[in-house]
């Protein structure tokens, strides 16, 4: 017990020297640290330029290099013509997607009036009232149908023409949806692209190679020198 005893003894005063030692090391680090903490201002100062610097690089990268979100423009681009493009930030495709549906809207319009005016004179003049005559504000001056030719002959222009516009009326119809349709792609599309890998290294690497015809088992036979190609884009 008594062995014990020293041994514990001996332990415990090694532990107070060490931490002595480590007290004494301590209070001369900090007396070596200047008093009027010109380090420590200057730290704080470069931490404080530090973080300024980050926050404006963020600012500028987020400012700079607009990633949209593709199913957002489609949406947009789905809900309001020409709302992909406003949204990916390609403000001069506006006025190639508002003139083609402005010009659309026109030219149906245009169509569907020619062709009521057209409809409205075959309708005339096949009827037996005479005193339906809009059919003669599509005459020339001074004419007038008369015979039963002549209303043969214009019977079957008018018939032509309000056919005609009728057609041109539904098709401008079927092309302001294909402009809707296409500006509904192109939002999408943009979007899609928008992260897209495109290196300006544009390079073409044109190097000696082995080529093999496969015309013999025998690889001294079936080989031959040749050039290979690569582009890198």
């Amino acid at each position: 017990m008594a062995l014990k005893d020293r041994r514990l003894t001996t332990i415990l005063l090694m532990l107070l020297l060490c931490t002595g030692t480590l007290s004494a090391q301590g209070e001369l680090a900090a007396d070596s640290i200047p008093s009027d903490s010109v380090f420590a201002d200057s730290v704080r100062k470069e931490m404080s330029v530090l973080i300024d610097t980050t926050k404006q690089t963020k600012t500028d990268i987020a400012t700079k290099t607009w990633i949209p979100d593709p199913k957002r423009a489609l949406w947009l681009a789905i809900v309001i013509p020409g709302g992909g493009q406003i949204y990916n930030r390609k403000y001069w495709k506006l006025p190639i997607v508002y003139g083609g549906f402005i010009g659309c809207l026109y030219a149906m319009n245009w169509n569907n009036n020619q062709y009521k005016d057209y409809s409205q004179a075959y309708i005339d003049i096949t009827d037996d009232d005479p005193r339906t005559d809009s059919y003669n504000k599509f005459l020339h001056l001074g004419r007038r149908i008369t015979t039963d030719q002549d209303i043969k002959q214009y019977t079957e222009i008018f018939k032509k023409r309000k056919d005609k516009f009728r057609r041109w009326r539904d098709l401008s119809f079927f092309i302001l949806v294909g402009v809707y349709a296409l500006s509904v792609i192109d939002a999408y599309v943009d979007a899609e692209l928008s992260v897209f890998d495109i290196s300006k290294d544009l390079s073409l690497k044109v190097e000696p190679t082995i080529l093999n015809n496969h015309t013999s088992r025998n690889p001294f036979d079936s080989s031959s020198v040749g050039l290979q190609c690569s582009l890198n884009f």
